[in-house]
């Protein structure tokens, strides 16, 4: 199975948003119409302006700014379609945005989630990173046996219909943390959240991140990653 790739540098949320629309769009509706041999799996890698983005369920209470403060911090604010509460994406951040037919890829939704979460634990063992998961909340967490302790690196909301995926992870990098202290990040008040950058004490280079995402994507979800070029998103 074949995974069309790109990465969109750092794009606005909406309009990434509107991007995922349409091609989740154009796959919903082959499945809808059984021409499953249009169906083409993508996966963005992209980094957002500061934006606060609150989930279908989520409380907007959870969001501690009002709109002057939103302002005077540069940030927009998205009620979305994901599941989830609230989260952050800034400069720094690895979002990862996989559009998958997880029936294509033989997955169920559990284990969708669980091989998202597998590829970040993955890289971060790459840099020495111990990772896991926590009982009934999605994401990545360092030391999760440790509650005074307990951090989240990795975000993680998604969108699925007719097993169709939107929406995806957020890995925080080099990621500016004081941003998260005007949330209740996903709605968990008794955790912390860290960047890779503070784990490691060092900047680290996207780039070299990027390629042991792509490299765990395809070991994880047993998939050859073709990076396309500047027009296959008109196709």
């Amino acid at each position: 199975m074949t995974i069309k790739y790109k990465n969109l540098g750092l794009i606005d949320y909406k309009e990434a948003w509107d991007l995922q629309e349409k091609l989740f769009n154009q796959t919903f509706d082959a499945k809808l119409s059984g021409k499953l041999d249009e169906i083409e799996n993508r996966l963005f890698f992209l980094q957002h302006p500061h934006v606060y983005t609150l989930g279908k369920s989520g409380d907007k209470s959870h969001l501690l700014l009002n709109e002057d403060l939103l302002r005077s911090k540069g940030a927009d604010f998205y009620h979305i379609n994901r599941g989830g509460d609230i989260t952050y994406h800034g400069p720094g951040q690895i979002v990862g945005y996989p559009i998958f037919d997880l029936d294509g890829l033989g997955l169920s939704i559990r284990n969708y989630i669980y091989n998202l979460e597998e590829v970040i634990i993955k890289v971060l063992q790459t840099y020495g990173v111990e990772a896991s998961r926590s009982e009934g909340e999605t994401g990545v967490w360092l030391e999760i046996g440790n509650k005074a302790r307990a951090r989240k690196i990795a975000a993680i909301g998604v969108k699925i219909s007719k097993m169709v995926s939107m929406h995806g992870f957020a890995f925080n990098i080099n990621t500016n943390l004081e941003y998260f202290s005007h949330i209740v990040p996903c709605g968990i008040a008794d955790k912390g959240v860290t960047t890779l950058q503070k784990e490691l004490g060092r900047e680290i280079s996207l780039e070299e991140v990027e390629k042991h995402l792509l490299n765990q994507f395809e070991e994880v979800f047993k998939v050859e990653i073709k990076t396309w070029g500047p027009t296959w998103l008109t196709n």
